[in-house]
C-alpha cells in the first residue's frame, strides 16, 4: 500500500481507487489508513458516509484522523457549489461534532483543518480558539485552516508567525501566507525561500511566492534555479515558476495594482542571494 501511494504521487495518470475501495475494510489499521489516502482526491459522494463512519467509529485514532482529513475535499466541493447543499451541511455538521467533541487531539485537529474551507459562521471562532490554545499542534492546525479559508482576517496572525521558532508552526504559517496571497509577506518569503534552516519551510516558501506573485519573485526563483543542483529542488522551482506565470498573468488580466512596497529591500535580498 505504501508503494502504491508513492507511485500514485509520482504519476497522476495512475489510479488505484478500485483497489483502495476493496482494502478500506482491512483488519490492519495501517492498510485502512493508506486506503483512505489513496482515495484522497476522490469526489464520489458515495464515500461521504463511509468516511464519516470511519471518522466517528474506527478503533484506530490515526484512521479516524485520516478520514476526517479526507472529508475536506467534500467541504471544498460544497463551497464551490459542486455538492448539494444538504450534503455539504451533513459533512460540516459531523466535522463540527468531532472538532468540539472529546476524541483524540489529532482527530479533532484534522476535522478543524477540513472545516477551513467552510463558510459556516462557527468556523472562525474554532480557528481562533485553536490558535489561542498555545500548543504547537493546535497552532499549526489553525494556520492550516486559515490558509484554506480565503479570509483576510487572518493576515496579521500569519504575518506574526512567519518567523516562529517551531519549524512545524513556521511551515504552516508560510503555507497560509501563500494560500491567502499575502503580498505583505513577500519580502519575508523571499528570504525564507533560500535561507530558512528547515528544508520543508524553504520549499513551502518557494511555492507560496508563486502564489503571491511579483516581478521580484520571478527574478529570485530564476536565480535560484540557475544555482540549484539537486533534482528535487530543481523540480520544485520549475513547478513554482509555472504557477508564478499563471499568478502574474491573472493579476495582469484582472488589472490588479502591482504591490511595490519593499522593492528596495527585495532588491537587497536578490543581491544577498548572488553574494551567497
Amino acid at each position: 500500500m505504501e508503494d502504491l501511494e508513492t507511485v500514485a504521487d509520482a504519476d497522476t495518470l495512475v489510479s488505484y481507487h478500485d483497489f483502495a475501495r476493496f482494502t478500506l475494510n482491512d483488519q490492519d489499521p495501517q492498510v485502512r489508513l493508506l486506503s483512505i489516502r489513496l482515495l484522497w482526491d476522490e469526489e464520489d459522494k458515495a464515500f461521504i458516509p463511509v468516511f464519516i463512519q470511519m471518522m466517528q467509529s474506527d478503533e484506530d485514532h490515526q484512521v479516524r484522523a485520516t478520514a476526517a482529513s479526507a472529508l475536506g475535499v467534500y467541504v471544498y466541493k460544497g463551497e464551490i457549489e459542486e455538492l448539494p447543499e444538504d450534503t455539504l451541511h451533513l459533512v460540516e455538521d459531523r466535522l463540527l461534532d468531532v472538532t468540539q467533541g472529546e476524541d483524540h487531539m489529532e482527530v479533532r485537529r484534522r476535522a478543524l483543518e477540513s472545516l477551513g474551507f467552510s463558510s459556516r459562521p462557527e468556523v472562525p471562532d474554532l480557528i481562533e480558539h485553536a490558535y489561542n490554545q498555545g500548543t504547537l499542534e493546535w497552532i499549526a492546525s489553525a494556520f492550516f485552516a486559515m490558509g484554506r479559508s480565503a479570509d483576510q482576517r487572518w493576515q496579521q496572525p500569519v504575518l506574526d508567525s512567519l518567523d516562529h521558532p517551531s519549524d512545524t508552526v513556521r511551515l504552516e504559517a508560510v503555507r497560509a501566507a501563500g494560500e491567502l496571497e499575502l503580498t505583505s509577506a513577500r519580502q519575508f518569503l523571499m528570504t525564507a525561500a533560500y535561507k530558512d534552516e528547515d528544508e520543508d519551510v524553504r520549499h513551502a516558501a518557494i511555492w507560496s511566492l508563486s502564489q503571491v506573485g511579483g516581478d521580484q519573485v520571478q527574478r529570485l526563483l530564476d536565480r535560484m534555479l540557475e544555482k540549484a543542483d539537486e533534482e528535487e529542488e530543481i523540480q520544485i522551482l520549475e513547478d513554482a515558476l509555472d504557477n508564478l506565470s499563471f499568478t502574474n498573468d491573472l493579476r495582469l488580466y484582472n488589472l490588479i495594482e502591482v504591490d511595490e512596497e519593499g522593492i528596495e529591500e527585495q532588491e537587497e535580498i536578490l543581491d544577498d542571494l548572488d553574494d551567497d
